[in-house]
Formats: C-alpha cells, structure tokens, sequence
C-alpha cells in the first residue's frame, strides 16, 4: 500500500492523469462528427471504453490507499460521482445519459490544483452571494411593479405584467440594446422615462454586480492564502512521521544510557 501511495501521490501519475483526461476530451468531441464516427467510431468506442476503465481502476486504487479518509476529500467524492455517472448503462429511458459521459472533463477540475482554487473560492462565495442575490432580487421587483404601472397601458409588449416587465429590466441591466430597443422608445411618451431608467442601472449594473465581483474575488484571495486539504492531509501525516522517528530515536538514546550507566557499574565492581 504505500507503494501504490506514492504512485498516486506522485506528479508524474498526476500528469499521467490529466494527459487522459485530455484524450478523452478529444474522443468526445471526435464522437459528434458523424463523418469521424461512421469511419473511426469502433476506435472511437475502445479509446473511451478503454479510458473509462484506466479511471475506474484509479478510483478503486484511490480507494484501497485512502480507505475511509477518501471520503475526507470533496474533490474525490467529486471524481467518484463523475466516473459513477459514467459507467451507469444508457438505455432508452436514460439515454441522457450517453451525453453525460462529458462530465468525465469536469475531473481536470480535480487535478488542476489552480481550478480547484477557483472553484474552492467561488463555492466560498455562495453565502455572501446569496445575500446580494435577495437585495437584488429585491430591486428587480420593485422596479417590475414601478416599471408596469408606469409604462404597460403604453407599451404592453416590454412592461405589459411584471414577468415582461422583469425580463425588460435584465435586458437594460445587461446594458444590452438598452438604449434602442427600452429607453429611447419609451422616452418618445414620456421624457421623464429616464429618471426611472437610470438610477435602475446605477444600482444594479454598477452596483449590485461589482458587489458580485468583490464577494468573488475576497473568497479567491481567501483561498489562494490557506493550503488546500491535501496538502493539509500531507502535512499531518509528515508531522506524525516525524513525532514517531523522535520517539524512536528518544528510545534508543534512553536505551543507550541505561546500558552505559550498567557498564559503568559493572566496571566499578
């Protein structure tokens, strides 16, 4: 077993890993060519059949080294979701998934310690998130009920009910058209129109979303300074190495006095 640790452990595996990862991204791809299929598709189908095999064969071994503690790790829950998903047999009624076999790329997340940081960062980021998500949600709806009292007897195709009015409002929050298509129009009945208009954009696309970005970008920082958990993992396991080889070595200094201060005894006698 330790062995087979420093196998998995080891970066040339782990490169070893992610080069497969990529082929299979490539077979994928190959796969919707029906041109590619109908010439290559039995080779097509042992490269993936095959691959998925050398993944399964790594989540057993994973599973072998780490035993319990395997489930310790998100990110080889994660894998083990993935490559589960994949060999679970399509038929008619779950043909999906035959598509969902691409979820296998996801696994570069896993590897690719840079992705698993920002993935770590935006998963860090849900609960602040989420509060932003209720103040916009709360301006959204506010401006939907001003936004159709004001303007849906005129324009009932942008701001007839509040769900038009909603999806016209994101429109002009994505500063998409906004001008053109919302705004100038509706300024040709009502010139004050603007008034309503700008604030709305103020508070949502200047404000609300760099609330996003800085949320986002405090839990990347966040999670760049602290070691992932491997290396934390990695780390307790060196220290209780090292506290065992002081043990040992306190043992046999102890051992030694005791047969010099015998020696010394008997030679005294």
């Amino acid at each position: 077993m330790p062995l087979l640790r420093r196998l998995l452990e080891s970066n040339r595996f782990e490169t070893a890993i992610t080069a497969l990862i990529l082929l299979n991204a490539v077979t994928l791809g190959l796969e919707t060519s029906p041109v590619l299929w109908a010439r290559y598709g039995s080779l097509l189908y042992a490269m993936d059949h095959t691959l998925l095999a050398i993944f399964v064969l790594e989540i057993v071994a994973r599973l072998m080294v780490y035993r319990s503690r395997f489930f310790h790790d998100p990110w080889r829950v994660f894998d083990l979701l993935v490559i589960a998903v994949s060999i679970v047999p399509a038929t008619e009624t779950v043909s999906i998934l035959r598509a969902m076999r691409v979820l296998r790329l996801f696994r570069l997340i896993s590897v690719v310690p840079s992705m698993r940081r920002v993935v770590g960062g935006l998963f860090s980021a849900l609960p602040g998130m989420g509060s932003i998500f209720l103040l916009l949600g709360l301006v959204f709806y506010v401006s939907s009920v001003a936004a159709t009292k004001l303007f849906a007897a005129d324009f009932p195709e942008l701001f007839g009910n509040i769900g038009k009015s909603a999806f016209t409002l994101f429109q002009v929050m994505t500063l998409e058209g906004w001008t053109g298509d919302v705004v100038r129009p509706v300024m040709t009945l009502h010139p004050l129109a603007w008034v309503f208009f700008i604030p709305f954009i103020v508070a949502t696309s200047f404000t609300v979303l760099n609330l996003f970005i800085g949320i986002i970008v405090s839990s990347m920082q966040a999670e760049h300074e602290i070691p992932s958990t491997g290396d934390q993992e990695d780390l307790k396991d060196s220290q209780n190495l090292i506290l065992a080889e002081l043990r040992e070595l306190r043992s046999e200094v102890a051992a030694l006095r005791r047969a010099s201060a015998n020696a010394e005894m008997l030679g005294q006698l």
